[in-house]
């Protein structure tokens, strides 16, 4: 049996365990029901949903579970069309394009004002759905908006790659916050400083938050084992949030060349890029990173060139070419294995009864 404390009480899971919201179709509700079935917290990454999806999900987990579960969403921050670097990405993957021999569809650039206006319906579904655990990612919500989920009663968790951060998200409201160690794979959840001076390493990490902040903490990045789970809890953490071991997962929405390179990477293969999005990820390194490697200082920001790569991204999946796929991982893929989300959370809780707290 994994430890209980306060925190489980308020979330009102049996174990402090939480499943990282993996946008981009990762997170089904197959695999979000499941993890809140088993005893822990399934988290749905909302990050590229439109409204009419997310409440359509969020229904669907409904149907298959009466256990609290969560939505997280990204907080959209200001960004600006710089012509001259779009053009010369366009140029760049067009010669990518060419050699998946696919159309390049019309693109449509988002901008900020479009983002924050979706950030806002998804709060208003979260409401009207009575969701009661929400989470944040990318920066810190804006103050209206998360008063508003407070005065529904929502539990708020923020994100943060340095204790600054955390002391951020702990004076803007949040409940508790999600320290992302950078052995985490997907998107860093950086929004104070620049990206390279924000890898700190998650054991690093979480003792210094801790010693900061009194909100409880959610330690994440590269755990995939109780042995994790336990170092964690002895370093001041409340509770986990593991990605990769769900990613790999029977349940999990990530394609089978995904899960495949997850579980034959060793962990130096596990690179940070910006390639894909123009905000640094970490994921397994295959040729369109490689290509794109030497240009990253001239990407477009995100979430302009995850838009430009969308074209990309999707040719790869359908024709199952794992070298122009974002393969998001953490930097512990020796420990994936594949089975389902009950095999995980029972081989958790023998592995952490070894131990004596």
């Amino acid at each position: 049996m994994m430890w209980k404390n306060n925190f489980t009480k308020l979330l009102g899971i049996e174990f402090p365990l939480i499943q990282a919201p993996m946008a981009g179709g990762v997170t089904t509700p197959e695999l979000v029901a499941a993890v809140s079935n088993a005893g822990g917290l399934g988290m749905l990454g909302a990050g590229y949903l439109s409204p009419v999806q997310l409440r359509m999900q969020i229904k669907e987990i409904k149907a298959r579970t009466d256990k609290n579960f969560g939505v997280n969403l990204f907080v959209p921050s200001p960004y600006k069309q710089n012509p001259e670097k779009l053009n010369e990405t366009k140029q760049l993957l067009s010669q990518l394009i060419a050699e998946l021999d696919v159309e390049q569809p019309p693109i449509h650039l988002p901008t900020y004002e479009e983002d924050l206006q979706i950030f806002t319906e998804h709060v208003d579904i979260l409401i009207e759905e009575n969701i009661p655990i929400c989470s944040f990612t990318f920066g810190i919500p804006p103050k209206d908006l998360g008063t508003k989920l407070k005065e529904h009663s929502s539990i708020l968790i923020g994100t943060a790659t340095t204790v600054n951060e955390a002391i951020l998200n702990e004076e803007a409201g949040m409940d508790a916050v999600v320290t992302q160690g950078m052995e985490a794979g997907g998107h860093r959840g950086t929004f104070l400083i620049e990206d390279q001076n924000s890898l700190i390493g998650l054991m690093s990490l979480i003792p210094q938050a801790a010693d900061h902040i009194a909100i409880p903490i959610i330690a994440a990045g590269g755990i995939m084992d109780g042995r994790g789970l336990v170092a964690a809890r002895c370093l001041g953490a409340s509770a986990v949030q593991m990605g990769t071991a769900f990613l790999v997962c029977e349940e999990s929405g990530a394609n089978r060349q995904h899960k495949e390179a997850i579980l034959h990477a060793n962990e130096d293969q596990v690179v940070l890029t910006k390639a894909f999005s123009g905000k640094l990820a970490r994921g397994v390194k295959n040729q369109f990173i490689e290509k794109i490697q030497h240009y990253e200082a001239n990407l477009p920001d995100y979430p302009l060139q995850n838009e430009l790569t969308k074209v990309i991204r999707k040719a790869a999946v359908q024709c199952g070419n794992k070298e122009f796929m974002s393969l998001w991982s953490g930097q512990s893929p020796r420990l994936a294995q594949v089975r389902t989300v009950q095999e995980l959370f029972d081989t958790l809780c023998k592995e952490v009864q070894q131990f004596k707290f």
